[in-house]
């Protein structure tokens, strides 16, 4: 045999050799780990109610995708650990295994599933301007808010950020960072409307009544309402999917939307 032959057969070899172990023993999925560990851990915000927040008198998470979490810790029988994050790094919690799955709230959109997995949605939700009240009849239409003289504040992380850069690049801005909210800044004034959804914004509305959603007959950005996974991990992908093919088959969701107001399209 030749030396090329022989160099080639043990290059060969050797790309077994390394190969093997890994591909005997593929990656197990956090499903496995989960089971085996007894805790599931859910990342999520506690800013974002009625999904996510803090209850005033108890102190203690509550919220629809917080009631989520919990039954879906109950069906898998662990434990729950609620880790909490913030939008801006709602992702990166989720490539850097702080926890199992992002239940706060979340939407679809492209740029995170670049780098994060979703679930199949659970339900859907829109986007309108939030403004006070007593400023409501200066907007006829989304044209009269996409004005550099008018200034909109969004958290950075969130779907909202990247709606306004896309659809209303034309408006001032105001970043706000987490823990502190977009919507705060429109109470104190500082600036003139926030974008929220349908599904935050009919909570923020009953709180606030110096607040006003617009356009109500002109929803923007319809979005699917999803839990954010890891990207590589498709086994624990389809056992969530498949738990939220169950819930919603035997009228689980409805009744979490009920319970929390919820008034998807």
């Amino acid at each position: 045999m030749g030396r090329m032959k022989v160099m080639a057969v043990l290059a060969a070899l050797l790309l077994v050799a390394l190969a093997g172990p890994a591909a005997a023993e593929p990656a197990k999925s956090r499903l496995d780990r989960i089971l085996q560990e007894g805790v599931l851990r859910v990342g999520t915000t506690g800013d974002y109610n009625p999904m996510s927040f803090r209850d005033p008198a108890s102190k203690e998470l509550a919220g629809h995708d917080v009631d989520a979490a919990r039954q879906l810790a109950e069906d898998m029988g662990v434990k729950l650990e609620f880790v909490i994050t913030d939008w801006k790094t709602l992702v990166n919690g989720i490539i850097a295994d702080k926890y199992d799955i992002a239940m706060t709230g979340s939407s679809m959109s492209v740029a995170r599933a670049k780098t994060a997995g979703f679930t199949i949605p659970w339900g859907t939700n829109a986007f309108f301007p939030l403004v006070l009240k007593k400023n409501a009849d200066k907007y006829k239409g989304w044209d009269d808010i996409n004005k550099p003289e008018v200034t909109v504040g969004f958290n950075l992380g969130t779907t909202m950020e990247q709606f306004v850069q896309a659809s209303l690049p034309k408006a001032a801005v105001k970043r706000v960072e987490s823990p502190a909210r977009d919507w705060q800044e429109l109470l104190a004034g500082r600036v003139d409307f926030t974008i929220t959804s349908l599904i935050e914004g009919s909570a923020l509305v009953r709180q606030n009544p110096e607040l006003t959603m617009l356009f109500l007959d002109r929803p923007r950005n319809s979005i699917p309402m999803a839990f954010v996974v890891p990207i590589d991990d498709q086994v624990w992908i389809n056992f969530v999917n498949n738990w939220i093919i169950v819930r919603k088959q035997n009228g689980y969701f409805d009744a979490l939307a009920e319970k929390w107001g919820l008034v998807a399209k």
